[in-house]
């Protein structure tokens, strides 16, 4: 079983080495412009990002550093050195006053852009919570309580960011808009099932779609409570969001990087390096963590009873319906669930955890970024008679897998690219 512990941990590895920005930022990056370059970064990227941009315009084009400026804001402890990159460490998922000041610092500074001037916009997962500046109206305490809400609702990223771009001063086009003197060039790290540009980090340079509408009819589908300033906000025209067509992206260019099927593509190879058969279920997998595990299980289960050796190798992000008051993220969630499906069956394990190397958490950099199990798990499960459905029903997965020793601890990898989740059999 040590064995196949390593070979899931090799597999998850593959994929996020495949997108570290250290190995894929700098081909990218365009020659520098005849004024400077303004890099504003947000995400659990970003730092790294940004140190990546520097080297190459610093070291390798030998770039003057006055000619480079800008701001990079990330998770906490998610920062790197930089040298003309400013670096602010900001809450994720709850934003923080750290992320709102950036935000509003990040905003002005991409309007002191001018023609000769390259905004350069790296954005990587975690950009939504990293850059929060609320609109006229709206406390920082209320879109805090705004976003919680959000995150226990169930709903799928798209849909969150649908609701955080109409009620934010720097997502929806905004950005784009403040810095349109400028030439703009979005480079980003694709955190979102089906790679949309307006979903990554809520879109900040990119046109949206979505409309005030739309937000509100979320609001009333997942029946959350919200502030009268937040209804007001959602019903005032004036917060809708930038529109394609518009003058702000005259000059505006976007570029995905990385993205999760790539990463996927990679812990592939290396499953199939390992003699396995690979069921590829894709990597825009969606839906309720103990659901998609029911599923997957169903397909792991049959290949058992074939005898066949295989891989159950998925990407995507999963969602919670928080109704206890456990610990935990849908990585976790979905291992528990697997838990409570395998315990039983012999010759399977498994590993889900999120590239990010935080999966749910409190937002600090000690986070697990998900869970394992295997036979080691079902025997701690017998010996101190840990019933995996009554922690299930209170989504307390981390607790569990504490007591089981099956944590996944990566620290910050300085990228994501969503979930990676793998059940070997045989």
């Amino acid at each position: 079983m040590t064995d196949r512990r390593s070979l899931l941990r090799s597999i998850f590895d593959a994929a996020v080495a495949a997108a570290h920005p250290d190995a894929i930022l700098a081909e990218h990056l365009p020659p520098p412009p005849n004024g400077r370059v303004i890099c504003l970064a947000a995400g659990k990227g970003a730092a790294a990002m940004a140190a990546a941009a520097e080297r190459h315009y610093l070291d390798d084009l030998k770039l003057p550093p006055d000619r480079l400026t800008g701001i990079a804001t990330t998770r906490h402890g998610h920062g790197v050195p930089t040298r003309c990159v400013k670096v602010v460490e900001a809450g994720h998922p709850v934003p923080d006053a750290a992320g709102m000041q950036a935000a509003e610092d990040s905003l002005a500074l991409a309007a002191t852009a001018e023609a000769d001037d390259l905004l350069l916009v790296l954005i990587s997962g975690g950009g939504s919570a990293n850059w929060t500046l609320p609109v006229t109206g709206i406390t920082f305490a209320q879109k805090q309580a705004l976003n919680r809400a959000l995150l226990k609702s169930g709903a799928p990223i798209g849909e969150i960011n649908t609701v955080r771009k109409h009620l934010s001063r720097i997502k929806g086009g905004r950005l784009a808009r403040a810095g349109h003197r400028a030439r703009i060039l979005t480079l980003a790290i694709s955190d979102v099932p089906h790679d949309d540009p307006a979903v990554i980090a809520s879109g900040p340079t990119v046109p949206d779609t979505t409309t005030l509408a739309e937000a509100r009819a979320l609001i009333a589908r997942y029946a959350l409570k919200i502030d009268d300033a937040v209804a007001a906000a959602l019903n005032d025209d004036a917060n809708e969001s930038v529109k394609p067509g518009d003058e702000a992206f005259a000059r505006a260019t976007f570029k995905l990087i990385a993205r999760p099927r790539g990463s996927l593509d990679a812990a592939i190879a290396v499953a199939r390096q390992a003699g396995y058969e690979v069921i590829d279920l894709g990597a825009d997998c969606e839906g309720e963590a103990r659901d998609v595990a029911a599923e997957h299980a169903k397909l792991a289960l049959k290949a058992r009873d074939e005898g066949r050796r295989v891989a159950v190798i998925s990407g995507g992000e999963l969602t919670v319906t928080v109704r206890g008051q456990g610990r935990g993220g849908p990585n976790q969630e979905y291992a528990l669930a697997l838990a409570e499906i395998f315990k039983e069956v012999a010759g399977i394990s498994a590993m889900a955890a999120d590239t990010d190397g935080a999966d749910g958490g409190g937002g600090a950099a000690s986070d697990p970024a998900g869970a394992m199990i295997d036979a080691s798990t079902f025997n701690a499960m017998r010996e101190k008679q840990l019933d995996p459905a009554a922690y299930l029903a209170s989504n307390n997965a981390t607790a569990f897998f504490e007591a089981t020793g099956d944590l996944v601890m990566t620290g910050p990898t300085l990228t994501n690219v969503n979930d990676v989740r793998v059940i070997l059999v045989g």
